[in-house]
């Protein structure tokens, strides 16, 4: 008995140990991100090049956790039509991300190919990556805590999560699934 009790216990540190180690690391993500701004954020792309989002100073930005098997995937055409529609003051990010039921399998290739023949997406692609848990990529853990934006805290609950950014760089407001790229909610930022 005496030895079940220390094997708990020994269980239990270890576990301690890997929480303070996991929060540790976190911390240090956290700080590493403290005083950035959208600007500061270079991604890889689809195609293996760079979207650098300082190329986008001046202009709105809607950067949107995608994904090609889910049943809001019809809004990449609506996706589409706003980056059209205000192209001069919009640019669009679209972000592949598996974390929600795998509807997101594909490699980047196969997503390309996915977007341009079904949507005829125009509008820059991301290379896929993780939008929640422990892999989080830097950017979504920018977007999502206002430790590091400055405005609000947001969960992701699923794919195509919209995040809207000012001319300036500032996080404005984020938007569920539900929200259609083409509603008032978010087009009378663009107007």
């Amino acid at each position: 008995m005496k030895n079940i009790f220390l094997m708990l216990l020994s269980f239990t540190a270890f576990l301690q140990s890997c929480t303070n180690q996991k929060s540790e690391v976190s911390q240090a993500k956290t700080k590493e991100l403290m005083g950035k701004t959208i600007y500061d954020f270079k991604v890889e792309s689809l195609d293996g090049k760079e979207i650098n989002f300082a190329d986008f100073k001046g202009k709105k930005i809607l950067i949107v956790n995608t994904a090609s098997e889910c049943g809001f995937t019809p809004q990449y055409a609506d996706l589409e039509k706003v980056y059209e529609e205000y192209k001069d003051k919009l640019v669009v990010v679209g972000f592949p991300a598996n974390n929600f039921g795998g509807q997101e399998p594909g490699t980047n290739a196969e997503i390309g190919t996915f977007c341009q023949k079904n949507y005829g997406v125009t509008f820059p692609m991301a290379a896929k990556v993780s939008v929640k848990g422990d892999d989080t990529a830097p950017i979504f853990k920018y977007l999502t805590e206002q430790e590091l934006n400055g405005v609000k805290n947001t969960t992701i609950l699923w794919n195509f999560t919209k995040f809207l950014i000012d001319e300036n760089g500032k996080l404005i407001d984020s938007f569920v699934s539900t929200t259609k790229p083409t509603s008032d909610s978010i087009t009378k930022y663009l107007k």
